[in-house]
């Protein structure tokens, strides 16, 4: 009997949720060293570093999506910079049977934290290459990010609706 309960909780084949890296890539690499060689040249002073990241999704066909993040990393000393570089690293996943209110998270967080140590390495790489050590970026916690821009949706549509007059709302 206990066989019967789990062939009846198994799902159809073809209908069980499943999310296939498909392919990665760099969209975009820009390296900049604008002050080369005396910025390699030991200065005074540790140099200060601004990173940044982002993910942007773009569906591609019913289950297929393009999911990219953008790292920005800036190293200044004093008021020179020492080097600027942009990555645009991406990932291509086919997400099939997927439910609706899963999709966005799996899309902004998990499809990022599966690309994210492919990204870093390129640009350790780079900036290796550029003559600094490699910048080895800290593990990133997508799911905060994405609340963060959930929060930030939620005050924006807030502000959007308090500022609708109620002649606003009437059709024409």
């Amino acid at each position: 009997m206990a066989d019967e309960n789990q062939a009846g909780t198994t799902p159809p084949a073809g209908t069980a949720p499943a999310m296939n890296l498909v392919g990665q890539y760099i969209r975009d690499l820009s390296f900049e060293n604008p002050d080369a060689p005396a910025s390699i040249m030991l200065g005074s002073g540790q140099p200060t570093f601004n990173v940044s990241i982002s993910v942007g999704v773009k569906k591609q066909t019913d289950d297929i999506y393009a999911v990219e993040l953008t790292l920005n990393a800036k190293a200044t000393r004093e008021t020179k910079v020492l080097f600027n570089v942009e990555l645009v690293y991406g990932g291509v996943f086919r997400l099939q049977n997927i439910p609706e209110a899963q999709l966005s998270q799996l899309l902004m967080i998990e499809c990022p934290r599966l690309i994210f140590p492919f990204a870093r390495q390129v640009l350790a790489g780079v900036t290796q290459q550029g003559g600094f050590p490699p910048l080895m970026m800290e593990p990133v916690d997508f799911s905060a990010i994405y609340r963060q821009n959930l929060a930030t949706l939620a005050a924006k549509q807030q502000a959007d609706g308090a500022e609708a007059a109620p002649e606003d709302n009437k059709p024409n």
